[in-house]
């Protein structure tokens, strides 16, 4: 019977289990809707402003460009590694720090890397390798555009001051509740792309194309953080939601497996009480 026990335990333990990953499974869809609305709004905002900055920014002489594009030769690098303050979400943060340690290890791996951290779990991952110069996990906390600008303040005045000659973001890109892409983004210094079609295109700027420019680029950005950190925390409460999801189906198979070898134990005791019963009835009657 105490093997009945045992398994009676393990069944009440395994259903406890499926009923937190079924709750928060329905948390994270609840969140993942708001979320998913925020950056699906944001997105076109975002690239319509990357493509006019970079457009004007094509045009200007090499001489007018602004101090957010100037080009040094790579010596320290600034990782920004966006991640979660909560586990429990698969391979989310997982992904992000492979990645950075990729780029720290491979890319430059002969220069000087640091590590902004934005989320607890990358906090705690490149602590441990004397990389990370701040962390921003309480963002999280009231994600605000407001709040992410001051991030990128920093970073960009830590660039201007030649404290960094490269800043790249790494974070999850959301697709779907069930996809996220690991992006790696240059965020300092902003290269000009060149679109002959843009070019050819004639237009009366007021003011000038540099002032337009210089009053641009930091709140693109800043626009560009806001968007990365937001998709970053859709696509944790998207694979929050697919990992409960697993989570409870696999509980359920198992709590349904546990079930079934009590009812084979509980047979089996049955069945050997009752032989006990009809051998000793046996023995009395010879």
């Amino acid at each position: 019977m105490a093997n009945l026990k045992e398994i009676r335990n393990r069944i009440s333990s395994v259903s406890s289990t499926m009923q937190i990953t079924s709750a928060m499974k329905m948390v994270s869809a609840a969140k993942l809707k708001k979320a998913q609305d925020a950056i699906t709004a944001m997105r076109p905002y975002s690239n319509k402003l990357t493509e006019l900055l970079q457009s004007l920014s094509a045009t200007l002489d090499a001489d007018s460009g602004s101090k957010y594009a100037t080009q040094r030769e790579v010596k320290n690098v600034l990782i920004v590694a966006i991640t979660s303050n909560r586990g429990l979400c698969g391979a989310f943060n997982s992904n992000i720090i492979k990645q950075t340690n990729t780029l720290i290890n491979d890319v430059y791996g002969d220069k000087n890397v640091s590590v902004l951290a934005i989320g607890k779990k990358s906090n705690d991952a490149f602590t441990k390798q004397n990389r990370v110069i701040d962390n921003k996990s309480e963002v999280f906390d009231d994600l605000t555009f407001d709040n992410v600008a001051e991030i990128a303040d920093m970073i960009m005045d830590k660039f201007v001051q030649a404290e960094f000659d490269k800043v790249e973001l790494v974070y999850n890109r959301f697709k779907n509740a069930a996809t996220q892409i690991i992006m790696t983004e240059q965020f300092l210094p902003i290269v000009p792309v060149e679109n002959e079609a843009n070019n050819n295109l004639d237009y009366i700027f007021e003011p000038s194309k540099l002032e337009i420019v210089e009053t641009l680029i930091p709140k693109s950005l800043k626009t560009q953080l806001f968007k990365s950190i937001r998709d970053s925390f859709a696509s944790e409460h998207g694979a929050r939601m697919t990992a409960m999801h697993k989570a409870t189906d696999n509980a359920t198979e198992l709590r349904d497996q546990l079930k079934l070898t009590y009812n084979k134990a509980r047979q089996a005791a049955i069945t050997n009480e009752i032989l006990e019963i009809v051998g000793g009835a046996e023995a009395l009657n010879n």
